[in-house]
């Protein structure tokens, strides 16, 4: 514990799931955070999405831990917002170190089902959204002129091409591009850039009805249960997901000075999924 003492992260899509899990992870490790989410529903997202209740309960649990945190409700596309929210987030904690780019969607359907909405919708949250909340960060870590660090959240759909998950698994494997984009450009002021890649995580955009449909072959009344061999089927070790806290763990030590010489890496925390 201790790792990132004194420093500030930002951390999009943060009221739930591994958004909270990530900012809770990052002060436990003496983090101090900017934290925020959309904390509405989106039309052709089949899930509900966090609530303004979600992002109240991740400021609690990183306040329990002794350290600060500046919250707000707002869309990852929203670029004066995000502008606005980093100004008021160094003013209030003082720095910025650390830009954990998380926030994403999904909706599964077939390639030919797949609406315009659909499309701009994903793009625009998963990899839109990235590039807002980084290119929003980046002036104040470059202004610090103490480096920094950037966590971007790709997916094992980034490196493969699993069907039914078009606009997410392009959205996915363009965040690998730009990651790699990012550790060039950067490199040089002392600013790392990384990806991680999680298999499905157990949190509401991967336990839903639609994804236990799609995970059983289609049935519309699956359930979890029945979706189990479908989802570990993509896994080597014999997991059908895994917890946010594992992916948690890996953005931490990403951010930490034990892989200050990593970048440009695509750290995949998989159960061994990229491996088949």
């Amino acid at each position: 514990m201790g790792s990132l003492k004194g420093k500030v992260a930002l951390v999009s899509g943060a009221a739930r799931g591994q958004g909270r899990a990530h900012a809770v992870r990052l002060a436990q490790e003496g983090a101090d955070i900017i934290a925020f989410d959309r904390c509405a529903p989106l039309a052709t997202i089949p899930y509900d999405l966090a609530s303004e209740a979600d992002l109240e309960a991740t400021a609690k649990a990183v306040e329990a831990l002794g350290r600060g945190i500046v919250t707000r409700i707002l869309d990852v596309r929203d670029t004066a917002g995000l502008e606005g929210l980093v100004a008021d987030g160094v003013q209030a904690l003082g720095r910025l170190d650390i830009v954990v780019a998380n926030a994403g969607i999904l909706a599964p359907s077939a390639f030919l089902d797949t609406t315009d909405e659909i499309w701009d919708e994903i793009i625009g949250v998963n990899l839109t959204g990235v590039f807002r909340t980084v290119r929003a960060g980046l002036p104040a870590i470059l202004d610090g002129g103490r480096g920094g660090s950037i966590v971007l959240t790709s997916s094992t759909a980034g490196v493969k091409g699993m069907a039914n998950v078009a606009p997410y698994a392009a959205s996915k494997h363009a965040v690998i591009g730009l990651t790699k984009v990012l550790a060039n450009e950067f490199g040089p002021r002392w600013i790392r850039a990384n990806a991680v890649l999680p298999t499905s995580v157990g949190t509401d955009m991967i336990l839903n009805r639609t994804t236990f449909s799609l995970m059983s072959g289609g049935r519309p009344d699956a359930t979890q249960d029945d979706s189990i061999a479908g989802f570990q089927s993509r896994n080597v070790l014999p997991v059908p997901w895994i917890d946010a806290d594992d992916v948690s763990n890996a953005v931490a030590w990403l951010c930490s000075d034990q892989a200050r010489y990593v970048t440009g890496a695509t750290l995949a925390v998989d159960a061994g999924a990229t491996q088949k």
